[in-house]
């Protein structure tokens, strides 16, 4: 197995450049399947998630070539509708965008149940399914996943999300760029990645109004054709080396970003005692360490991301005073608290609450990576923590940070990645008579 091992303690300094955002690549990387030309994709992130996606794609018959360690070229013309294989689908969390795709493209559609990270019991899909109904799909689920068929083809209508999902909205798009008549997504999620997507599928000759609003109008065209379209900058991997420096302390100057997505992090770290400053396309960050208690609230953006909250968490537990974090999104994001229990943090909970009586040293110690945020948190810890951090299943972190030991040990901390060999202990048994 591998695992990080991180040398805490040390300051953070220098220039630090943001790849592109994971979760805009992976549906534009799916939405080049609606398309029978060639599309260029650039500013695209080397992380796992983006590999499977990229693999799932070629095994359906998509032709994809990279141009530049960035820069792909996808054609979906081969596209093959209800072929993806099983074990790759169960992988990531984005594969549930196939059923969009494969709807939006010839009516149809099969899929496995889709992967990702585990927040709580489960993260259903109903919010996808009836909007696919109400589009003129039968949908059912089976043992081995999701099945649809659209008798008469995919047509417009209006669906009202219960909740703003962004994996609904962007799957609800997807299937409604192609389909007959005009497509209205009322309570639509407006993250940055939403509009990235309309920005692509407009490009390729979509007709897509109202992204970043909470209603969306997606008017049905025939077909797509090819364009060039750059990835936006991840604002989750910005804001996550932005809580890193705020933590160890030093001066860090984050470029390729886009400042406005980062508004309510920079707002947080403000109130917390961490100078922020902004350029156009670039922040810099100033912490001398000592962090002052603050209360969060996870919402759907421009509210505070859920995404960060792990990252926050371990700045909570040194900052001055009590802190409380509620998490209004997800329904078990706290299984990080144990591991930072294991690096001698106090800290309670209820269901959705986490309460941060701070002032505490976090102490280096043997973690886990429970989730791709929860790595991330754990890393953070490391890096503020007195001695040495082990944490395991980075292959977690892996799934949405591009060069995260490249780019932090550049930064000044100590951090690698080494192959460990479990060495197991015979066990005796004595035979009694």
């Amino acid at each position: 197995m591998e695992k990080l091992f991180i040398q805490g303690g040390r300051r953070l300094n220098g220039t630090v450049a943001i790849s592109g955002m994971k979760n805009a690549a992976l549906p534009i990387l799916f939405a080049c399947a609606l398309n029978r030309e060639t599309c260029v994709i650039e500013n695209v992130p080397d992380v796992s998630d983006i590999t499977n996606t990229l693999e799932i794609l070629a095994a359906m018959g998509c032709s994809i070539r990279y141009l530049t360690p960035t820069t792909l070229e996808i054609n979906g013309a081969g596209f093959r509708v209800g072929t993806s294989p099983d074990h790759l689908v169960e992988k990531i969390r984005a594969s549930s965008y196939l059923m969009g795709v494969e709807l939006g493209r010839e009516g149809r559609t099969r899929i496995a149940y889709p992967g990702g990270c585990k927040f709580g019991s489960a993260r259903p899909l109903n919010y996808h399914t009836r909007a696919f109904e109400i589009m003129g799909a039968e949908m059912k689920t089976t043992g081995q996943g999701f099945e649809g068929y659209a008798p008469d083809g995919m047509c417009g209508g209006k669906i009202i999300l219960d909740m703003a999902s962004v994996g609904a909205t962007i799957n609800i798009m997807l299937a409604a760029v192609l389909a007959d008549g005009v497509t209205v997504i009322g309570n639509a999620a407006r993250e940055p990645h939403i509009v990235a997507l309309a920005n692509f599928l407009n490009m390729c000759g979509g007709h897509i109004l109202g992204a970043g609003t909470s209603e969306i109008h997606v008017y049905g065209v025939e077909k797509l054709h090819g364009c060039t379209c750059a990835v936006i900058p991840d604002m989750i991997e910005a804001g996550t080396y932005m809580c890193a420096v705020a933590g160890t302390g030093g001066r860090v100057t984050l470029t390729h970003v886009i400042p406005k997505h980062l508004e309510s992090i920079i707002s947080k770290l403000t109130e917390m005692g961490v100078a922020v400053e902004e350029g156009e396309t670039s922040i810099t960050v100033t912490s001398t360490g000592h962090l002052k208690g603050t209360q969060i609230t996870t919402a759907v953006y421009p509210g505070f991301p859920t995404d960060m909250q792990p990252q926050f968490g371990v700045l909570l537990c040194s900052a001055q005073g009590m802190s409380t974090i509620n998490e209004k999104i997800w329904e078990n994001r706290f299984a990080y608290l144990d591991e930072l229990i294991r690096m001698g943090i106090t800290v309670t909970r209820s269901s959705n609450t986490a309460w941060f009586p701070g002032n505490q040293r976090l102490m280096g110690s043997t973690v886990t990576a429970t989730d791709l945020r929860a790595g991330a948190a754990m890393v953070i810890a490391g890096l503020m923590a007195e001695g040495v951090t082990e944490i395991a299943c980075p292959e977690f972190i892996d799934r949405g940070y591009d060069d995260l030991i490249g780019k932090l040990t550049r930064l000044g901390a100590s951090i690698e990645r080494r192959q460990v060999f479990i060495e197991c202990t015979p066990i005796l048994f004595r035979a009694w008579s």
